[in-house]
């Protein structure tokens, strides 16, 4: 029972994460690619996870979580409650709502200081990717991306430059949020567990991508531009500069859901303003309506794991009832044996 409830926890983990937060890391890259053969973006996707798997376990003794789950306890045993966070992601992404994975599926298994720390990291990366994208895009949205509107790009300079940021910005992404997934599984992984993991990650990834990312990839859609190549690089570029900056400052967890979406509300803000697309009214439904989906998968994350943790509290008092009433029931029946005496006196 215990090996079924790790694998369906990793499988559920898996796809539920991949499916929610690489999409996010991806979608610019999708969205300017379209016309490309699926299989030709799996394929670039799935040997960058690959060398990022085997060089976290290459290099920290089988730890593929790159030390981000050190300050996680691990879990002896894995209950029901601690696979139901990937069944609620499963429902979130089908909705379409941009929810954190590590909130949702870390804050099962993290203590409530840890998480708490966690979620003030997350939200400072909204607000620098979200001033940082604003910087960058009052300087160059009326040279630049006016151009990027007004032209199209056939260049294979702009190709090769998309091709290699997305290929940094994934191997952030997953060095952050390979610990939403393999938590599941023992810190230190044997060689077939690590090959056999992949081999799921990677068959999930071609699900993804043949589905051109489902329905998270509508929230990157919707923002201006995003399909043409050269912006798409520009964003991607930025979204890896700041996961990169947050990785380096220490191994405690955080979402890339946030950082993602402050990049896009960023540039929003600033290119409409700059180039007069839309009303800063208009701006400001459009990227609140991101952020609100965003504070609604966030509540959500925290209540479900509230309410997962008091299920195993009430569970293990009953596991220590059950253990106390039967250890009175035993020393009962040793006391009522006939048979038993006890001389005392000298």
């Amino acid at each position: 029972m215990d090996m079924l409830i790790v694998s369906l926890g990793f499988i559920l983990a898996s796809y539920s994460i991949i499916g929610n937060d690489a999409i996010q890391t991806l979608g610019t890259f999708l969205s300017s690619n379209e016309k490309r053969p699926w299989w030709i973006l799996w394929l670039f996707a799935s040997t960058i996870l690959t060398i990022v798997l085997v060089y976290g376990w290459y290099f920290y003794g089988g730890d593929v979580s790159y030390g981000r789950l050190d300050r996680i306890p691990t879990v002896e045993t894995l209950q029901w409650w601690h696979i139901a966070p990937p069944f609620a992601l499963l429902i979130l992404t089908r909705l379409g709502i941009p929810v954190s994975t590590t909130f949702l599926v870390l804050s099962v298994f993290t203590p409530g200081f840890l998480l708490g720390q966690i979620i003030i990291k997350s939200l400072v990366g909204y607000a620098v990717a979200f001033i940082a994208a604003i910087g960058l895009w009052i300087l160059i949205s009326k040279r630049i991306e006016k151009t990027f509107i007004n032209t199209k790009s056939t260049k294979k300079r702009w190709v090769v430059a998309q091709w290699v940021t997305t290929g940094f910005l994934w191997s952030q992404w997953l060095i952050q949020d390979l610990a939403n997934i393999y938590v599941y599984l023992p810190r230190k992984l044997d060689g077939s567990t690590l090959i056999l993991t992949l081999v799921v990650m990677i068959g999930i990834l071609a699900l993804i991508f043949q589905h051109q990312g489902g329905k998270i990839q509508s929230i990157v859609k919707r923002k201006a531009n995003t399909h043409d190549i050269r912006s798409a690089t520009l964003i991607d570029g930025l979204y890896a500069v700041v996961l990169l900056i947050f990785k380096e400052m220490n191994n405690l967890p955080m979402s890339t859901t946030w950082v993602f979406l402050g990049v896009l509300a960023g540039r929003e803000y600033a290119m409409n303003h700059r180039l007069e697309l839309l009303s800063l009214k208009s701006t400001f439904k459009e990227t609140s309506m991101d952020l609100s989906k965003a504070a609604a998968g966030l509540v959500i994350s925290v209540l479900v794991a509230l309410l997962l943790k008091e299920v195993a509290f009430d569970s293990k008092k009953a596991k220590i009832k059950e253990t106390d009433k039967t250890e009175t029931v035993y020393r009962q029946e040793e006391i009522s044996n006939p048979f038993d005496f006890v001389i005392t006196g000298p």
